[in-house]
């Protein structure tokens, strides 16, 4: 047992606390505030999820419990009692776990001393209580260290390997030279576990304004290429002399240009350049003030867009090193890498197990992550390319542009030109501008149906139909028809011009 500790909590959090000692109190149910929850309010950080280690059987409690609240239960693990009650009005989770035997004994058997904590929930809604601490995490805090409490935590539950790099990501935190060299040694293991559980840590990480510092934490620690096999090619894959970086520090350098450019505040004069390309960045898109909740926002439950945009810059380039070849006066080419590289992308999300909508709009991130520049290659994009970009990438067509940007900074690296990213952020802000302010451009409305047109052009169902209000609502978008008629004689222009090929 430690002294008293002190911790701030917010009033949505000290309410919630109370309900629930009130809720395991009534029922006579030892409960304990433990975990990351205890880590974060010790550190002064925003509580998302509160960890409860209960003298009772979450699977039994955990209903009641989500009832009482109005939340939704989960089983996380029905073997080893774990469940989660979700509470989306209060955006945050509560994770309930059994205590096993002596708290100070299951305290032991935990993976990292700093979750290795735990304070009585009667105690920790006064945010001063005193902490359960047998492994010394109270001092590691301190010391802003990560510290395995014993080497046989990772034998038991190999996923601990990948949560001690998402640990020290997220409070920003160093590894234990022992622990690194431990995860090291072990790191092969990291395969036994199971496929979600490995993206739930990943996309943890990549949610964090430290990404790149995480997964180059990763690769530090002999697990990067345990979860990214397919990336492996991409390890001293040389460029063009206008790359600074191989294929896999290029993707790196890539993550870390979305950190900087997404900071939720100007980033400090000690980032060097990075300060003036932030404000470059956030002056241009000064007329978005909803930007920063775009991102913030969740794809699904538990994962923001921004850390699926930044699993896009990861495998952007991940097609490059099986598409390189070299034209006839030596020159590197990576003709297709793109389409290439989506479809490996797709193969390695789905061994993960992402979500459906997760690979769709990493999928369409990678095949179209050149495009922004190519529209602009003969001047401003035109009304038709810009209608054609949101069309083909849809809901990924802003995280695309985005991503282009981090593209840049992570190719040219310290050799950055102020004034030519001025010039990409002039031409994303332009397109996002047609996004946001031109929907005539990006969404035209209908003007034709397929049953008007097989009517009035004697057509009979078939992709040809298709194929023709395409062509119309592309020529909407470019200004060149607004009305019915115009549109119908369009189509049949259209249609002859097709016949006659």
């Amino acid at each position: 047992m430690s002294g008293e500790e002190a911790f701030p909590l917010d009033s949505r959090c000290r309410a919630l606390l109370a309900r629930l000692a009130t809720f395991f109190a009534g029922r006579d149910i030892t409960a304990y505030a433990t975990g990351g929850f205890l880590r974060d309010a010790l550190l002064g950080q925003r509580i998302h999820d509160i960890d409860l280690s209960i003298g009772a059987d979450p699977l039994v409690v955990g209903p009641d419990l989500a009832a009482a609240l109005e939340g939704h239960y989960f089983v996380l693990d029905a073997e080893k009692r774990l469940a989660r009650v979700l509470l989306p009005a209060e955006e945050l989770h509560i994770d309930l776990l059994p205590i096993r035997g002596e708290i100070a004994e299951d305290l032991r058997r935990r993976d990292y001393t700093i979750d290795a904590l735990a304070a009585a929930l009667g105690e920790a809604v006064t945010g001063r209580a005193a902490i359960i601490d047998p492994t010394g995490g109270l001092a590691d805090l301190q010391s802003r260290t990560v510290r395995l409490t014993e080497e046989a935590a990772l034998l038991a539950d190999p996923l601990r390997l990948l949560r001690g790099a998402r640990i020290a990501t997220q409070v920003d935190f160093r590894v234990a030279p022992q622990t690194a060299e431990l995860i090291r040694r072990h790191a092969a293991l990291v395969t036994r576990s199971a496929p979600e559980r490995q993206r739930d840590e990943l996309m943890r990480i990549l949610g964090t304004p430290r990404a790149a510092a995480g997964l180059r934490l990763l690769d530090d620690l002999g697990l990067f290429d345990h979860i990214f096999p397919e990336m492996a090619a991409a390890r001293g894959c040389e460029q063009p002399k206008e790359h600074y970086w191989d294929v896999l520090n290029h993707s790196f350098a890539t993550v870390q240009s979305m950190d900087l450019l997404l900071a939720e505040e100007e980033p400090p004069s000690a980032s060097g350049g990075g300060r003036r390309l932030w404000r470059e960045l956030w002056s241009g898109l000064a007329w978005w003030p909803e930007a920063r909740e775009y991102f913030r926002r969740e794809v699904v439950m538990g994962t923001a867009r921004c850390a699926v945009l930044k699993l896009g810059c990861l495998l952007h380039d991940i097609g490059k090193p099986q598409t390189r070849t070299f034209d006839g006066t030596g020159r590197m080419r990576f003709f297709g890498h793109a389409d290439a590289g989506a479809e490996i992308a797709v193969r390695l999300l789905q061994r993960l197990r992402f979500s459906a909508r997760e690979v769709a709009l990493v999928r369409a991130m990678i095949e179209a992550h050149m495009r922004p520049l190519q529209m602009a290659q003969q001047g401003p994009p035109t009304r038709r390319a810009i209608y054609r970009f949101f069309r083909d990438t849809g809901d990924a067509g802003i995280d695309t542009l985005f991503l282009s940007l981090a593209d840049h900074l992570g190719a040219v690296g310290p050799r950055v030109k102020v004034e030519a990213f001025r010039r990409h952020v002039a031409l994303i802000a332009y397109v996002l501008t047609q996004r946001f302010q031109a929907p005539e451009v990006v969404s035209p409305p209908r003007l034709l149906r397929g049953d008007e047109l097989m009517r009035e052009l004697g057509l009979a169902p078939g992709p040809l139909v298709g194929r023709l209000l395409e062509q119309v609502r592309e020529a909407q978008a470019a200004g060149e028809v607004s009305t019915r008629e115009e549109a119908l004689a369009f189509a049949r222009r259209e249609m002859e011009r097709l016949r006659a090929e």
